[in-house]
């Protein structure tokens, strides 16, 4: 299982050499512990920048569920995708517009075949808005289905 609130660091997380921006560390409001974040003013309009987390130790046939927070503060900030590793082609959940600046949260189901994924990727692509940013935190793996809400 991997459970990666970033408040110890960033996990596993590789920042992608190939894209346009890096995530970056920023301090939740509370004060407790820190997320991974896009601010608006980074990059130009469609830039990408892409966050991986390397998986280990995934048991082939079986299912997980991924789990994590994000958030999409601010005008026309920009495009969240999630992609699986063993599928580059098309994301597997993406959001383009928060309705207002609240944390939400995602569910994935990844089921393994035969070949697992070895790594989930968080793209984030700038839109045309100054103001806000992409955020994501509390990312965490768990077997099995996705619970219901």
């Amino acid at each position: 299982p991997v459970d990666c609130s970033f408040s110890r660091g960033v996990c596993d997380w590789k920042q992608d050499t190939d894209d346009d921006f890096d995530w970056n560390l920023a301090d939740r409001d509370s004060g407790d512990g820190y997320y991974m974040a896009v601010p608006a003013f980074v990059g130009h309009k469609k830039d990408m920048g892409r966050l991986k987390l390397l998986l280990t130790d995934l048991k082939p046939k079986s299912s997980y569920c991924l789990i994590f927070s994000y958030r999409l503060a601010g005008e026309r900030v920009g495009k969240l995708r999630v992609f699986l590793a063993s599928k580059k082609t098309a994301p597997v959940w993406e959001e383009s517009k928060g309705k207002d600046e609240r944390w939400r949260t995602g569910k994935i189901e990844i089921f393994q075949a035969a070949e697992t994924t070895n790594s989930i990727t968080f793209e984030s692509e700038r839109g045309k808005g100054k103001t806000g940013e992409i955020g994501v935190d509390n990312v965490i793996l768990v077997s099995g289905l996705c619970p219901e809400d």
